[in-house]
């Protein structure tokens, strides 16, 4: 049950950590000039972090449509 809580954990993670980019994303397209870099920085910052989460899931052994699974419970969990 531990293990299952972090291969959790972990997956959650991930979904975070694709929000956060794809935010990044937006923001970036929108963004003063003074704020450019800022953007960039988290965007390369955010992608850096989903790779080596992606890196850690691969490790482990967890499928990828786990992921894709668990976005889709959340979206419904949230939606309740």
């Amino acid at each position: 049950m531990k293990n299952k809580n972090k291969e959790i954990e972990l997956l959650k993670s991930i979904l975070d950590t694709k929000r956060e980019l794809l935010v990044a994303n937006k923001n970036f397209e929108s963004a003063e000039a003074e704020l450019i870099d800022y953007y960039s920085y988290q965007i390369k910052a955010s992608k850096a972090k989903l790779d080596y989460l992606i890196k850690q899931v691969k490790k482990k052994g967890i499928a990828v449509d786990m992921i894709n699974n668990l976005q889709i419970v959340f979206e419904e969990t949230k939606a309740i």
